[in-house]
């Protein structure tokens, strides 16, 4: 059913079909546009041979099937460059994921001088208020912390209070937005402050609506992840502050984490909106090999099916990662004949 809650990229779809297709083929068109657009539609098993070459491809897609809410995923093993996507180039809600970038912004400007890790910031909590009545929902000033512990509740205990202390220091989103696109990642965009974000979250189904707000693609994020690791984009210190951090996290413990063997180490941020559960971040292996993953869950049901599906994908993703990289060693270290 078409609802006043289409998204923007639907709409367009609908247009082009509606101008210059046969009224009798018009409703199949369109909605095979929307799924195409989505991901929703009811897949065809023979359908992933075709599109995706490998077993391994074949069960991410099959675990990220969208016909209950869409799932994006985007994976890079980050020592050889293999890289698998679903819906990698679609917008999903960011929700807390889009701390680590907050998280980055303010380090740059510890890197610069401008700020260090002890200055202090004010706890910024939010007042209540009705939904959508202001541009920005009302805060108070709580109490004031170093900026290293406010990275620090931020990223382990997704504080929404001292990421918004951060985020005003920094010069509010835009600041972040620009950090991101210094970076050279597209499709990233931080809108509103945390506080307006959490009080006017549910304007939208983000299970059939895509909103360019609050927004990025999983493929963005990975970015993100990679360039920390590799450190691209900050100093080692700063890098050990948000990767530590990271390291640390207390949510989302359903999660990536959820399924993961003893052995590896997890370093993630969380997100949960309405509708919407997401979990990005760096697996370690025993071996040193390390993959950077982002997972964006929408639908599904209820929280707990999302976070079983991140957990799902996530460890066929270590699995099948690992197993890739098994074969590569076992090819390169099998003795060669001659002819």
């Amino acid at each position: 059913m078409i609802t006043r809650r289409i998204a923007p990229i639907f709409a367009a779809v609908a247009a082009t079909f509606l101008a210059s297709s046969p009224a009798a083929a018009q409703g199949n068109e369109l909605q095979a546009s929307f799924d195409n657009a989505f991901g929703t539609e009811v897949r065809d098993p023979r359908s992933f041979e075709a599109i995706y070459e490998t077993g391994f491809e074949r069960r991410i897609a099959e675990l990220a099937d969208g016909d209950r809410g869409r799932i994006g995923v985007a994976a890079v093993d980050l020592a050889t460059g293999d890289q698998l996507y679903v819906l990698g180039d679609q917008l999903f809600p960011m929700a807390s994921t889009s701390k680590i970038a907050v998280a980055a912004t303010y380090l740059e400007m510890v890197e610069q001088g401008r700020y260090s890790l002890t200055s202090e910031f004010p706890l910024l909590i939010p007042v209540r208020s009705a939904k959508f009545s202001s541009r920005a929902a009302p805060v108070r000033k709580g109490n004031y912390m170093q900026a290293i512990d406010l990275i620090e509740i931020m990223i382990t205990r997704s504080s929404n209070p001292a990421t918004d202390a951060l985020l005003a220091a920094v010069g509010g989103p835009e600041r972040v937005n620009d950090w991101v696109r210094r970076q050279g990642i597209e499709n990233f965009s931080i809108d509103r402050d945390i506080a307006t974000l959490v009080r006017d979250d549910g304007e939208y189904d983000p299970a059939a609506w895509i909103d360019p707000r609050d927004a990025a693609t999983p493929k963005a994020m990975i970015q993100l992840l990679q360039g920390l690791h590799r450190g691209d984009f900050l100093s080692e210190q700063s890098r050990r502050v948000i990767l530590g951090a990271m390291s640390r996290t207390r949510t989302g413990k359903r999660r990536i984490r959820a399924n993961m063997p003893t052995e590896a180490v997890v370093s993630h941020k969380t997100g949960s909106l309405n509708n919407t559960s997401s979990d990005i971040g760096i697996i370690q292996s025993p071996d040193g090999r390390a993959i950077a993953v982002a997972i964006y869950v929408t639908g599904q049901g209820s929280r707990l099916a999302r976070e079983r599906r991140i957990a799902a994908i996530a460890r066929a993703l270590y699995d099948g990662f690992g197993a890739r990289a098994r074969a590569r060693q076992n090819w390169t270290s099998a003795p060669r004949t001659g002819g």
